[in-house]
């Protein structure tokens, strides 16, 4: 009985999640078609998931699957995944190496050392870690698409996008189309 209560709490939520299996689906589902291949989008706006934490893909799913967030055509998409299947789809995304942040000498370094200050200022290395990687059910934005970054950040400041809570609603409230240009450009940078 001991051995078997001992097995039992060594299996974590991720040991579940099947990162080939995820593969598959994502394969199956299309996917790459609007997030890349390797999970690194190359059209605006959509968001890069490459490197994200599987439990932020996980929680953004159900989301969007429950149509507790609106973001089409995803809400369609999600339908018909159980939660095993958004698991690996997570786990898969999460084990890919995010993309490589733009080149560097394309940056505006006013604008650069503008969105720096700000997210200093809005504290965002707080929740997303000051390398802005990301951590459970909070996304990476380290080197995410700049173009996703504005559309995303406007949303919350605007209040047409919520996460599962409105800390972010609260963080963007009364921020500029310019300081989230120069927010985004920073972390697209990263």
């Amino acid at each position: 009985m001991a051995a078997a209560l001992a097995a039992a709490a060594a299996v974590s939520p991720a040991a579940a999640q099947d990162a080939a299996k995820g593969a598959v689906l994502a394969e199956e589902r299309g996917c790459g078609s609007c997030h890349g291949a390797q999970g690194v989008a190359a059209q605006a706006p959509m968001p890069s998931l490459a490197g994200q934490p599987a439990e932020f893909i996980t929680l953004q799913m159900i989301l969007f699957r429950e149509r507790l967030r609106e973001a089409p055509p995803m809400n369609d998409l999600s339908q018909g995944l159980d939660d095993t299947q958004i698991e690996d789809l997570a786990a898969h995304y999460a084990a890919l190496p995010p993309g490589p942040p733009p080149d560097k000498g394309q940056a505006d370094a006013a604008k650069a050392r503008e969105g720096e200050a700000l997210a200093a200022k809005l504290n965002c290395g707080v929740c997303h870690l000051p390398t802005y990687a990301g951590r459970a059910q909070i996304p990476r934005v380290a080197g995410q698409r700049e173009d996703y970054l504005v559309h995303a950040l406007t949303q919350y400041r605007d209040g047409t996008r919520r996460g599962s809570d409105t800390n972010m609603n609260a963080v963007m409230y009364g921020v500029t189309d310019a300081q989230i240009a120069a927010l985004a450009h920073h972390l697209a940078q990263r």
